[in-house]
């Protein structure tokens, strides 16, 4: 509803809401209050929410950049949970799991770097190594962006503007004993009009 015979509003009219999200103005009827009881489909999808919820929380800031250009008229946030209840979430006997090596942490179409490996972590320090392809001008600014996820206790390290491509490597800082950390990497545009997918790496057991 861009310009109707009244154009865009915001408040209630009637049995109608006006809003605008993102620069989109739309209209919504006011929901109604429910009286019947929850369908098995309802709590299926209501719990795989939840679970998406979760697993996501400790990421915000990560996938609010890397999933920036998932959609238009999607937050990155919102963009990463949908990618994840499409392609990373598995249903078990006791419920919902989200698989770590299905999940992407950062989507786009900006090319990544060959043979992107971790080394052995030494003095809490994680490195990460890649390629380094001498003529390719157009992206040697592009910048590493690295996670590191522990999912058992919520917490997340990240680094979003790390080494340019053109260095070959990086690192990520882990100094928390006796955890497993999932790893992931990906690449931002030096402008930072574009990201890469990310890769998952595996994981690291400090």
């Amino acid at each position: 509803m861009t310009n109707g015979i009244m154009g865009a509003f915001n408040g209630k009219v009637g049995t109608v809401v006006g809003a605008t999200w993102k620069g989109i103005p739309y209209m919504r009827s006011i929901p109604r209050s429910r009286t019947g009881p929850i369908s098995k489909k309802e709590k299926a999808n209501r719990e795989k929410f939840a679970v998406a919820q979760y697993w996501l929380k400790p990421l915000l800031e990560f996938v609010r950049v890397g999933f920036k250009d998932y959609s238009p008229t999607v937050t990155g946030f919102s963009a990463a949970k949908s990618w994840m209840m499409k392609n990373a979430m598995e249903k078990t006997a006791d419920g919902f799991i989200i698989n770590p090596s299905h999940m992407l942490v950062s989507y786009g179409d900006l090319p990544m770097p060959a043979n992107i490996r971790l080394g052995d972590m030494k003095a809490g320090k994680l490195p990460l190594y890649w390629d380094v392809v001498e003529k390719d001008h157009g992206h040697m600014y592009d910048q590493c962006m690295l996670l590191a996820y522990d999912i058992e206790n919520e917490k997340a390290l990240m680094k979003l503007t790390g080494q340019f491509k053109q260095v070959g490597s990086d690192t990520i800082d882990i100094r928390q004993k006796g955890k497993i950390y999932h790893i992931y990497a990906a690449f931002i545009a030096a402008d930072r009009s574009l990201v890469s997918n990310s890769v998952y790496l595996g994981e690291v057991k400090t």
